[in-house]
C-alpha cells in the first residue's frame, strides 16, 4: 500500500502543478492588445511613436488597448486601459470587433 499512497500524492502533485500552471498563463493572456495609434486619425503607428521621445519631435501616438485593426486603423476598443474588459476568470465577453 505503501507504493500506491506514493504514487497517488505524485500524481496528485502534478494535477496541482498543472492547475497553477494554467492559472499562471490564463492570467498572463488576460492583458489586453496594446497598439500605438494616432489619437486623431486612429491609424495603427510604429511603437516608437508613443514612447514619449520629444527629441523626435512631437509625439502624436497613443497607447489604444483592444479592438481589432482594419485596414490600418483601429476600432472597438479605447485609449483607457480600465475601460476594455480583459476577459480574466469571470468573463463572460468575447472579444473582437
Amino acid at each position: 500500500m505503501a507504493v500506491t499512497r506514493r504514487k497517488m500524492r505524485s500524481g496528485t502533485v502534478l494535477l496541482g502543478g498543472m492547475g497553477v500552471l494554467a492559472a499562471t498563463l490564463t492570467a498572463c493572456g488576460s492583458e489586453p492588445d496594446e497598439r500605438c495609434v494616432d489619437a486623431i486619425t486612429q491609424e495603427v503607428l510604429p511603437d516608437y511613436e508613443c514612447d514619449g521621445d520629444s527629441s523626435s519631435g512631437s509625439s502624436s501616438g497613443r497607447y489604444y488597448y483592444g479592438g481589432s485593426v482594419s485596414n490600418g486603423k483601429v476600432s472597438g476598443g479605447s485609449f483607457d486601459k480600465s475601460a476594455v474588459d480583459t476577459g480574466g476568470f469571470g468573463s463572460s465577453g468575447s472579444s473582437g470587433g
